[in-house]
Parts: C-alpha cells; sequence; structure tokens
C-alpha cells in the first residue's frame, strides 16, 4: 500500500492568496483608510489665521495662594476669526501649566492643555476653532483658574 501523492500546487495557491490578501489589506490600509482618519476636518481660513490673538499672562507672584490676580484676564471672551489663537506667557518666576478642568478636544488642534510646565519667559499657545466654554487651572497651583469663552465672530 503505498501513500497517495500530494500535490504542493495547492499549498503554493494557498500561499500566494495570503501574500495578496495581506498586499491588498496594506494597500488599502494606507492609501485610504489611514489618510481618512488623520484628516483634519474643514475649517475656515478666517478661524485659522485670526486678526489677532489673546493674551494671558501669569502675573508675577500667582505662585502664592494669597495673591488673588494670577491668570490676566481670567475670563476672556474670546471670537472665532478675531482673536482665537490664545498665548499664555508665563511672567512669573514660578513654573506653572495651562490645565483644562475637563479634558479638552479641539477637532482641528487636538488637545488642550500645556504639556508639561511654562517656566519663566516661555509661552504655551493653542488655536481654538470651535465654540465653548473651557475652566481651566495650574496644576501645581490650583488655586490659579481662568475659563475661556469662545463665540463666533458677531461681525
Amino acid at each position: 500500500m503505498s501513500a497517495a501523492p500530494t500535490s504542493s500546487h495547492a499549498y503554493g495557491i494557498g500561499v500566494i492568496a495570503v501574500i495578496v490578501s495581506v498586499g491588498a489589506g496594506v494597500v488599502f490600509y494606507q492609501m485610504y483608510y489611514l489618510p481618512e482618519s488623520l484628516a483634519k476636518p474643514s475649517v475656515s481660513e478666517h478661524i485659522l489665521h485670526p486678526v489677532g490673538e489673546t493674551e494671558i499672562l501669569m502675573i508675577a507672584g500667582s505662585g502664592d495662594p494669597n495673591q488673588v490676580d494670577n491668570y490676566m484676564p481670567k475670563l476672556p471672551n474670546i471670537e472665532l476669526t478675531k482673536n482665537n489663537l490664545v498665548v499664555w506667557k508665563n511672567e512669573d518666576t514660578t513654573p506653572h501649566t495651562v490645565t483644562p478642568d475637563h479634558r479638552h478636544a479641539d477637532s482641528y488642534s487636538g488637545s488642550f492643555g500645556s504639556e508639561g510646565v511654562v517656566m519663566q519667559g516661555e509661552s504655551y499657545e493653542f488655536l481654538f476653532t470651535e465654540e465653548g466654554t473651557i475652566p481651566y487651572h495650574c496644576a501645581p497651583h490650583p488655586w490659579m483658574t481662568g475659563t475661556l469663552t469662545i463665540t463666533k465672530s458677531r461681525g
């Protein structure tokens, strides 16, 4: 009794089919899925390039819990297309952060909040492209608080 001969052609065709399938999957992922998932939403050029900016100062002495003023202005009104690029400048000798009270992400600009601390003389900036109200604070100095109100431009 001899065993029936087996064909390696079926095995070879199976391997080729797997390679072609994987290749097609990689091409689809790189050409269609990945660019679509990473694409930023369409935003008006007027919002992306506002005519001005909002400057918020972390004034000298902000690290002192007895000092009432710290982020100046504390409650800025920000208008899309006018001053929606917000820049925090640290004029204090102490490092500070800009940390949202609740996680906030702008669909165009990404996650809001400074990565790490803002040292003396440095700044942190963020371009807001959507309306909203965002309370924030300094992580090491929780008495330092502010609230951003972002609205559509009135004119």
